[in-house]
């Protein structure tokens, strides 16, 4: 069974959705930057991050993490 990080999880339900990076971070009140992080691994979000992600891309906080 494969797992899938944060970064893929956070990259794929994006583009299922059909969003930018920039149209995510907008969303989400962080930058294009940040999001690029999160997705290249640079950095891990933060817990109000991860809320903000949930509520955006209308997951769980349990699929993410």
């Amino acid at each position: 069974m494969e797992t899938k990080t944060v970064k893929e999880r956070i990259r794929e339900t994006r583009k299922e959705q059909n969003l930018t990076q920039k149209q995510l971070a907008e969303k989400i009140g962080y930058t294009q930057q940040t999001v690029a992080d999160w997705e290249a691994g640079n950095i891990r979000p933060t817990s109000d991050a991860i809320i903000a992600l949930c509520k955006a891309l209308e997951v769980s906080a349990d699929y993410l993490l």
